[in-house]
């Protein structure tokens, strides 16, 4: 049975080829972007040991500048598991009602919040005023006013405050956003990007409002608002949305397909679709007045492959969660700017996203969205 994980993974290329392209990387190339050799690492908690996270314990064994110490879960059984599979102290475990006693603990730096999304705000908030750095895993919030408060805990804490947008630290991504920088596409004056799979499980938490927050739209639409964000290097101003459902009984509490257009100060537009009932979507192209890119997958976990007017991207391929967290390490390690990955990144997906669904109850009406 298809699920997200498989479908981000498998996007074009099939497991086993990306599992034979990720197993000879080497720990540098996968982290291009970090300082090399450094004198310390940056100690990380996970919470919320389900896919994903174990995703990112697997990857972080390759980091140079970060290192899994310490787990949040209420499974008591995954603890276990984990413990012994990662060589995690007892002290440095603990479930949801103990998170407050991080505090105290040295052995840990940040908490990458990896949970259902509906339970981000609580758990960042926790976290926060725990006194640690945190990571959010993508979509921030459940909305924009959950954001601000998430970000408002975070300034209050005087800690950081990331959000899991792991495309930031992909060399293909990247050399796109350095192109559109350059000036090297012109001005920008469209952008078409998609994002969707057909989900499994109908039993599962994604499809689920109380834990979801929404459904396609919140889970790989957002890498569709993203996209648009920093293919243009503008802030969308206005949105009208629709929503298809031909399955209301799977996807009765959560959206399944929706279509979007983003207008931009400039002039330029996104035409952006994302869903839970088709494989298929999973592509970002950038029309200039002088060039274009397209990623062809653009927004799986690799590997990412595309093009421009300049002909192929042969960008090195690197395991993102990898190259994440070296690089966020990097940036709370060494105090450096991070490549667009704070809260207030996420705050504004979230009001994007906000402005969709408000464009979507009132008919597909262009809704003006709010300012950060």
């Amino acid at each position: 049975m298809s699920t997200r994980r498989d479908f981000l993974q498998n996007i074009t290329l099939g497991v086993g080829f990306t599992a034979m392209a990720q197993s000879l990387i080497s720990p540098a190339a996968a982290s291009p972007f970090i300082t090399k050799n450094p004198a310390q690492k940056l100690r990380v908690a996970i919470m919320g040991l389900g896919s994903y996270g174990t995703r990112v314990a697997e990857a972080m064994e390759k980091c140079q500048m970060a290192e899994l110490t310490g787990l949040i879960t209420g499974t008591p059984a995954k603890a276990e598991a984990w413990k012994k599979k990662y060589n995690i102290a007892d002290k440095n475990i603990y479930n949801y009602s103990t998170v407050s006693q991080i505090r105290n603990n040295p052995d840990i730096d940040v908490v990458y919040v990896i949970t259902p999304n509906s339970l981000h705000h609580k758990h960042v908030i926790q976290v926060a005023n725990a006194g640690k750095h945190v990571i959010c895993e993508k979509p921030v919030a459940d909305n924009a006013k959950q954001a601000r408060e998430m970000i408002a805990a975070c300034d209050k804490a005087g800690v950081k405050f990331y959000v899991g947008y792991r495309l930031h630290f992909e060399p293909h991504t990247r050399e796109v956003i350095r192109m559109r920088e350059a000036g090297e596409f012109g001005k920008v004056m469209y952008m078409e990007n998609g994002s969707g799979f057909k989900i499994g499980d109908p039993t599962q938490w994604r499809l689920k409002q109380e834990l979801a927050g929404g459904g396609a739209l919140m889970d790989v639409g957002i890498y569709c608002i993203n996209g648009a964000r920093y293919g243009t290097g503008e802030e969308p101003t206005w949105v009208t949305a629709q929503e298809v459902k031909t399955d209301p009984v799977k996807f009765k509490e959560v959206d399944e397909t929706m279509t979007f257009q983003l207008g931009f100060p400039s002039g330029a537009i996104a035409n952006c679709s994302t869903t839970y009932n088709f494989n298929g979507l999973g592509s970002l192209r950038l029309i200039g007045d002088k060039g274009f890119a397209q990623l062809d997958p653009a927004f799986g976990y690799g590997p990412i492959k595309g093009r421009t007017h300049k002909g192929p991207l042969d960008q090195p391929v690197v395991t993102h969660q990898t190259a994440q967290m070296d690089g966020l390490a990097d940036c709370i390690l060494n105090n450096k700017p991070d490549p667009n990955m704070t809260g207030v990144e996420g705050l504004k997906d979230m009001l994007v996203i906000d402005a969709i669904y408000e464009s979507v109850r009132q008919g597909g009406k262009k809704i003006m969205i709010k300012k950060v």
